[in-house]
């Protein structure tokens, strides 16, 4: 063993030599022990070095430390619950906890009916000493048979202990020299022993399929191939045939009787059939043709007829070919009739009896087929597409049908395609013409056609249009296909266009309010009753003006205005731009004369403004927005002619109307 070991290390060494680094065989074994016990998986060890030796030392020494960890707590459920039936065997890691289990139960069972814990069951050597530990006495959970330091034996083992000192793990051989059990070898300090991983110096004797598994003291063999379908592995490791009889997991029926063969199983028809039959999946009996089955059953010159379970043979005869058969002699072939016979062979149609055969004689719209020996309809719209039917063709049985499309109805002829009139149907809710193939709803004036149905007519709301507000000059009011104009309640009156609103001149038509000492001035939408006298030094001359009287050289006369005059003038609420109101200034100019305008009150919001006109006049301008009310605007003119300054005053009274209804404004001049 011995020389065995140093030529492993040798081989090792110079394996190892061959990489780039020196990492000796003891240190690869240690990193995968504690690579194993540290992660519990041997799947994904690190790359220590490049040598294939190290890493094959390494693997192993992992999977030994998962095994003997996976063998111990199959020992502790042994030794804590007594049984292993919580264990399961569908991975190769179970099977290791199970088998320790199980070897531990026997040893424990042996223990309990005083049976020697060394028996010669052949269940392998990791098996016998997981046994064997349980069984015995003081048995240590790592499966490792130590001798008991108190137990004398005849072979003298104490004695020599004693030479040794008691220094030895294992057992002493004399001359205060240690030595192993087997399965262990002696580590360098010569008293201490470790586990020799028989896979890894190849001294187990696993057979070809198999897998080794290094274990302490010892190895086991696994099987790496499951044993496949009907086949269920033995803790021996070997592959036995499922009885699916007797275990009751076949498929046989009531019918039949389940017999096992080797990974599988046969199910046997209870019922067995006689000669001249054979049994089917089903297990009934169908007859055999021996005519076809047999080669050759009948002696020369003779014929099989096959017969229910058997057969007979007759003399040959005359053989006749399809279509023919024997007379009644047998003698010779004489035609078959097929129209004669109980079959309708023609389906229907005439049939006309031939020499050795038949034919029928289809009736329009079918065609014979000489092969299946059938009339078979045909399909007309197929063979003469776009020729039989205007619009669309449909097959029959013997014949077609003609059918058209929406907005069309068959013709007479049955072929051709009318258009049909829709209207008369009054599919649309107010007028509708009908087109070829279809049809279109209008609408009368003032509606519309929906949107959605394309046949109702709905009303235009003439008003909500974005034109609707140009429409009415005041108001707009729809009706169901149309809409009317509204004007205010006084002062205005529908024009004859149904749309604009006209003033009414109270004054004209009289039916103004003013007393007789009033005069009447029509304002739109409404009137004004207006009076005013003269101050004092003038008198009233016409309607709307007043002179001046004779001043007798009085200075203070002589500064007062020559004429007032009042204008009466009406204006909408809102004037978005200057506007000519009136003129003012003589007749006719002489040249030198100077020209000068004022508005001396009225003015404080500055609506209005004057302009020197180009022939001396001056011309009055305003803008108005939003005047709320009535207000009377002072104007006074200075006329120097010769060097004499005549003074006129105008007073324009100014109505400020409202501009609901849109009248157009004119302004007056003078």
């Amino acid at each position: 063993m011995g020389l065995r070991v140093a030529l492993l290390c040798s081989l090792f060494g110079v394996l190892l030599g061959q990489g780039a680094e020196q990492i000796s065989m003891e240190d690869c074994c240690k990193n995968g022990q504690k690579h194993g016990t540290d992660h519990e998986d041997c799947a994904s060890l690190p790359l220590i070095s490049e040598s294939t030796t190290c890493r094959i030392v390494q693997e192993q020494c992992c999977v030994t430390v998962l095994e003997d960890k996976m063998c111990t707590n199959g020992i502790n459920i042994a030794k804590d619950q007594g049984a292993c039936d919580s264990l399961f065997t569908n991975t190769c890691d179970t099977k290791t906890t199970k088998m320790c289990c199980d070897c531990c139960t026997l040893g424990k069972t042996a223990h309990e009916l005083g049976l020697p814990c060394d028996h010669n069951l052949s269940v392998g050597h990791q098996c016998n000493l997981v046994s064997r530990a349980c069984c015995v006495e003081g048995a240590t959970a790592h499966q490792r048979e130590l001798p008991n330091k108190d137990e004398t034996t005849e072979n003298g083992d104490s004695a020599l202990n004693n030479q040794c000192n008691g220094k030895c793990a294992h057992r002493c051989v004399g001359n205060d020299t240690c030595a192993c059990f087997k399965g262990y070898k002696l580590k360098p300090d010569g008293k201490s022993c470790e586990d020799i991983n028989e896979c890894l110096v190849g001294a187990s004797n696993c057979r070809g399929g198999e897998r080794c598994i290094n274990t302490e003291g010892s190895f086991r063999c696994q099987r790496e191939v499951s044993c496949g379908t009907g086949y269920e592995l033995t803790d021996s490791n070997n592959c036995k045939d499922i009885d699916e009889c007797e275990t009751g997991i076949h498929n046989c029926g009531p019918q039949f009787q389940c017999q096992n063969t080797q990974g599988s199983f046969r199910c046997l028809p209870k019922v067995q059939c006689g000669s001249g039959f054979i049994q089917d999946a089903l297990g009934n009996c169908i007859d055999i043709n021996e005519c076809v089955s047999q080669t050759g059953p009948c002696n020369r010159g003779q014929i099989c007829v096959n017969t229910v379970g058997s057969y007979t043979c007759q003399r040959n005869s005359v053989n006749c070919g399809r279509g023919y058969h024997l007379n009644e002699e047998g003698t010779r072939c004489v035609d078959i009739d097929e129209c004669k016979t109980t079959e309708n062979v023609c389906g229907g149609h005439a049939c006309l009896n031939m020499l050795g055969s038949y034919r029928c004689e289809c009736e329009a719209g079918y065609m014979f087929n000489s092969i299946t020996r059938l009339c078979e309809d045909v399909n007309e719209c197929r063979h003469y597409p776009g020729r039989l039917c205007a619009h669309k063709c449909e097959n029959t049985l013997g014949s077609y049908k003609c059918s058209c499309t929406t907005g069309f109805a068959l013709a007479a002829d049955g072929r051709n395609c009318d258009d049909l009139n829709e209207c008369e149907s009054t599919p649309c809710s107010q007028e509708c013409a009908n087109v070829y193939g279809s049809y279109q709803c209008y609408c009368r004036r003032g509606y519309q056609l929906s949107d959605i149905d394309g046949t109702t007519c709905e009303d235009i709301d003439e008003c909500a249009l974005p034109t609707g507000g140009h429409i009415c000059s005041y108001r707009c009011h729809n009706t169901p296909g149309s809409f009317h104009c509204s004007c205010p309640v006084n002062g205005y009156t529908l024009a004859v266009n149904g749309r604009s609103c006209q003033d009414i001149d109270e004054c004209v038509t009289g039916s103004h309010t003013c007393t007789e000492n009033q005069s009447c001035f029509n304002v739109q939408g409404g009137f004004r009753c207006l009076s005013f006298e003269c101050p004092n030094n003038y008198r009233r001359v016409g309607e709307t003006r007043c002179e001046r009287l004779l001043c007798n050289e009085s200075v203070e006369c002589l500064t007062m205005p020559l004429r007032i005059t009042y204008y009466y003038l009406t204006f909408p609420t809102n004037i978005p731009i200057f506007t000519t109101i009136f003129r003012m200034g003589p007749s006719h100019t002489v040249p030198g004369d100077d020209i000068q305008i004022a508005i001396t009150a009225g003015n404080e919001d500055g609506f209005f403004r004057t302009e020197q006109m180009p022939t001396g006049g001056v011309m009055s301008v305003a803008k108005l927005i939003n005047k709320p009310e009535d207000f009377e605007l002072s104007l006074e003119l200075r006329l120097r002619r010769y060097g004499t300054v005549t003074t006129y005053l105008a007073k324009v009274l100014v109505f400020v109307t409202q501009e609901e209804p849109r009248v157009p404004y004119n302004p007056l001049l003078e």
